[in-house]
């Protein structure tokens, strides 16, 4: 199994204006940038970072006046998204960085993403804002350890920003994140031990994963109708 590390994106590419336009409709309405446009589901996780949804290049420049340095984007690296080739030219033209860093929302991380999320905080420059597609998930589980691990904040408090409030439903599959915590913080009450730790000599994604059980009813909100990633 291959596995995604952080990386700078790539140079954005030159475009036509033919170009650009395909790139607006793709961003739009194949990835849903209309919703977006009405709400993007951006919040405040501390005095450095911010979090939100898939941001359209006029997010960007609103995030380059409130000082933004670096854009992590947890989606990856995806040449023919719309989104993502905006993305990277907007970045590119603010003089944001852009850092790409796939991770995924229904199912446990590897160890080897495990330890390079728990890295990048403090490899990047802040003020950084860091986003998924919705804001929800993926951007809640990276708020979430940036908390606790970065900022010394207790899990559980800093597992709010796996919330209702951010659109995060922990009865669908996307609530493998809180479990996921949920198994570290059961395990380190019964035997003290750091994050790191228990994810080098402890943590199984396999058993998790098969321990995890969803709720079908959320299941179908989530991957039918609100169509997460």
């Amino acid at each position: 199994m291959s596995i995604d590390l952080p990386t700078l994106a790539p140079p954005a590419p030159a475009m036509t204006w033919r170009q650009e336009m395909r790139a607006f409709f793709s961003m739009w309405l194949k990835d849903h940038g209309f919703i977006r446009d009405v709400y993007c589901n951006i919040h405040r996780v501390d005095d450095r970072v911010w979090r939100s949804a898939q941001p359209a290049p006029h997010h960007l420049r609103w995030a380059k006046r409130q000082g933004i340095r670096t854009v992590l984007n947890l989606r990856g690296r995806r040449d023919t998204c719309g989104s993502y080739i905006l993305e990277r030219r907007a970045c590119e033209q603010l003089g944001l960085t852009l850092v790409d860093f796939p991770i995924r929302s229904r199912s446990p991380l590897d160890r080897e993403t495990l330890r390079a999320a728990g890295k990048v905080f403090g490899d990047i420059e802040y003020p950084m804002l860091m986003h998924c597609k919705s804001g929800a998930d993926r951007a809640g589980f990276m708020a979430t350890l940036y908390l606790f691990l970065h900022k010394g904040v207790p899990l559980r408090q800093a597992m709010g920003q796996l919330s209702l409030a951010y659109g995060h439903m922990r009865q669908a599959k996307t609530g493998v994140i809180d479990f996921f915590f949920e198994q570290y913080m059961a395990a380190a009450e019964a035997r003290p031990m750091s994050f790191d730790q228990w994810v080098d000599e402890v943590y199984d994604r396999d058993g998790l994963e098969a321990r995890f059980k969803e709720n079908w009813l959320a299941g179908v909100l989530i991957n039918q109708i609100l169509r997460r990633e």
